[in-house]
């Protein structure tokens, strides 16, 4: 396991309805989705162990919140890693609506 990862990249694998990460090519990790109405549900959230520890899974999320900015959807953060990556950056804060804030822990 190296510090650097390599060469990253992410896409939206709608089929699939999950987020994914690859590193020089290759599938590392996802975060899945499911749709909602205005929304995704953000359930789960995985990576390979070897890709662990390297700011993959934050670069990821990252990622999630940033499309589902663009896209004018709301985040359902039920994923432990995720509510707490919202937790740490505040700016993603707005995609969670008020009211589902508290039962989130947000």
């Amino acid at each position: 396991m190296t510090n650097e990862p390599g060469e990253v990249a992410f896409k939206d694998n709608e089929a699939k309805q999950q987020y994914e990460v690859y590193v020089n090519g290759q599938l590392a990790g996802h975060a899945e989705y499911r749709p909602l109405p205005e929304a995704r549900l953000l359930p789960h959230t995985e990576l390979d162990d070897q890709y662990e520890g390297q700011g993959l899974g934050s670069r990821l999320v990252q990622f999630a919140l940033d499309d589902l900015r663009e896209r004018g959807l709301n985040a359902v953060p039920t994923c432990p890693f995720v509510a707490s990556y919202i937790r740490k950056h505040p700016e993603y804060l707005e995609l969670v609506k008020p009211e589902q804030r508290r039962p989130l822990g947000l």
